[in-house]
C-alpha cells in the first residue's frame, strides 16, 4: 500500500494485469451477483434526473424494476446501489446482438442523449474504492468471472491502473494519476 494525497492505494493495481474480454465473459459482472453497482451519493440525483432520457435505451424488465424499486436503492450494507432485475442483473443492463451486456446509461451517453457516462464504480472496475473517515482506499477487486480479463491483460501487458486510466482520472484528477504513474515507474521490477 502507498499513499497519494488522501488515498491509500493497493499495490495490486500496479502488479496485476487486466483488459476486459467481453467475448469471453459476455459482461458477467453486470448480471452476476447479489448487489447492484455501488453508487456515490451524488450519483443518486443524477440517475433520477436522467432516467427519462435513458429509459428508451433500457429493456422492458429493467424499466419495470426501476419503476418498482426506484432509480437507485439502499443495499443491505446501507450503501446506495443500482436496482436489480430478478435479484441478479443490473436494471440498467442491455444486451447486444451477441448477448454481451452493455450499459444502457452509457449507450444514452454515447448517443449524446445525456452528458454522464455511467456510475464511477462501473467505470473503475476492477478497481473498487471505499471512503473511510480520514482517507479513501483504492483496491483491486479479484473476481473469478474476470479471469479471462486477467489473462488478456497479461498477454497484452496492461496493468490494472492503465486499463482504468480514464476512470481514475475522472475520479481523482490528472495530478493524482500522474503521481500514480510516478510511483509505478519508480517501483523495482519484480
Amino acid at each position: 500500500m502507498f499513499q497519494i494525497d488522501k488515498t491509500i492505494v493497493s499495490e495490486e493495481i500496479l502488479d496485476n494485469d487486466f483488459v476486459c474480454n467481453l467475448n469471453a465473459c459476455k459482461g458477467a459482472c453486470c448480471v452476476d451477483g447479489e448487489y447492484g453497482a455501488p453508487l456515490e451519493e451524488s450519483e443518486t440525483t443524477i440517475l433520477t434526473e436522467i432516467f427519462e432520457k435513458v429509459k428508451p435505451y433500457l429493456r422492458k424488465e429493467g424499466v419495470e424494476a426501476i419503476l418498482e424499486q426506484g432509480t437507485f436503492v439502499k443495499g443491505e450494507d446501507g450503501e446506495w446501489e443500482t436496482p436489480l432485475v430478478n435479484k441478479s442483473e443490473c436494471a440498467y443492463v442491455i444486451f447486444d446482438e451477441k448477448g454481451i451486456t452493455k450499459c444502457g446509461i452509457e449507450a444514452a451517453h454515447l448517443d449524446g442523449a445525456i452528458p454522464w457516462k455511467k456510475p464511477i464504480s462501473c467505470h473503475l472496475y476492477p478497481v473498487r474504492t471505499r471512503q473511510y473517515s480520514e482517507f479513501m482506499a483504492v483496491n483491486y477487486h479479484k473476481w473469478e468471472i474476470c479471469d479471462p480479463a486477467c489473462q488478456l491483460g497479461e498477454e497484452l501487458k496492461v496493468p490494472v491502473y492503465k486499463f482504468v486510466k480514464e476512470a481514475l482520472i475522472r475520479k481523482f484528477g490528472e495530478d493524482w494519476y500522474h503521481e500514480l504513474e510516478t510511483v509505478a515507474q519508480e517501483r523495482p521490477t519484480p
